[in-house]
């Protein structure tokens, strides 16, 4: 069976025969397309502004729409990074941010209310879903009764910090030595 992971494996690896049930939880799956779809909607709004602004009668608005496809690219990676929590929230905010730019071309005179209208429900349902996963994916602290572990007597070195010690000088000790040494055969 062809796996595509064996492509980037170098001669020695051992080849994927059968791949096995992914650890990756749903809530990080979900974040994960949720980091993509950023992107993607941030690069249609630093490259497209002026069709997202005609779509929804709002021309005049593409350094906004440009800026929104800045600050949604920058939480997608973030979204994709180790800190997805931090992409997450940053991308609740700004469903908020876009909800509200929204609902500033939802006027009387819009040809486009409907277009806008429904962008408010897809950023609605998004909302949702970012709101959703940044919950889900926020670190987990233990309970306020829990038992701290505390290590005073670890030093860090699991033969203790004499045996450091005595190690270190036996490095100098063969060092000075040498250097001894090699003072000796200069002399003539």
């Amino acid at each position: 069976m062809f796996h595509f992971s064996n492509i980037v494996r170098t001669k020695g690896d051992p080849k994927i025969v059968e791949g096995g049930p992914s650890l990756k939880q749903p809530v990080d799956q979900l974040a994960r397309a949720l980091g993509w779809f950023s992107i993607g909607l941030g690069v249609v709004e630093l490259f497209a502004p002026r069709r997202v602004t005609e779509t929804l009668g709002m021309e005049g608005h593409e350094t906004l729409v440009r800026s929104f496809g800045i600050r949604e690219i920058m939480a997608g990676i973030m979204t994709l990074s180790v800190e997805k929590n931090a992409g997450l929230w940053a991308r609740v905010g700004g469903d908020g941010l876009d909800a509200a730019a929204l609902l500033s071309g939802l006027t009387a005179d819009n040809p486009k209310k409907g277009n806008i209208a429904l962008a408010l429900l897809m950023v609605g349902g998004i909302a949702m879903l970012d709101y959703r996963a940044a919950q889900d994916t926020k670190p987990r602290r233990p309970p306020r009764d829990a038992r701290r572990k505390l290590y005073p007597n670890r030093s860090g070195f699991p033969k203790g910090i004499e045996s450091v010690r005595s190690a270190a000088r036996q490095i100098a000790h063969a060092g000075h030595n040498e250097v001894k040494q090699g003072d000796a055969r200069r002399v003539p």
